[in-house]
């Protein structure tokens, strides 16, 4: 089944923590591991939310706004894409990624499995 892992962190958090040397060890060693194992299948960073654009329709008028749509502490910061046997197992991956230690991991599953 695949998953969406949704990265939600604090972008000043991110911001500060992102050139440690640590954290980028910790990041290369999952996707090294999760590539190795064949339940990654993509995934990338995200630049902050500051650097969002929120595009919405409303009674056919375009309403366009800077940053993100909803005003929160946490933001989106990146993604993955995996492919496990069960939750468990995705599990087991989100809970094993840098961002679960500073910020929070959304599991998703796709719509049909994927």
């Amino acid at each position: 089944m695949k998953y969406m892992l949704i990265h939600c962190v604090n972008d000043e958090i991110a911001e500060q923590t992102e050139l440690a040397s640590d954290t980028a060890s910790s990041l290369s060693s999952w996707l090294d591991e999760m590539s190795r194992r064949g339940v990654l299948l993509h995934g990338d960073r995200l630049r902050p939310a500051r650097d969002a654009v929120t595009v919405r329709v409303r009674r056919g008028d375009l309403l366009i706004a800077d940053g993100p749509f909803a005003e929160t502490k946490e933001q989106v910061a990146g993604y993955d894409v995996i492919e496990c046997a069960d939750l468990d197992e995705a599990i087991d991956v989100a809970s094993s990624h840098p961002t679960a230690r500073m910020g929070t991991i959304e599991i998703r599953p796709f719509l049909g499995g994927g």
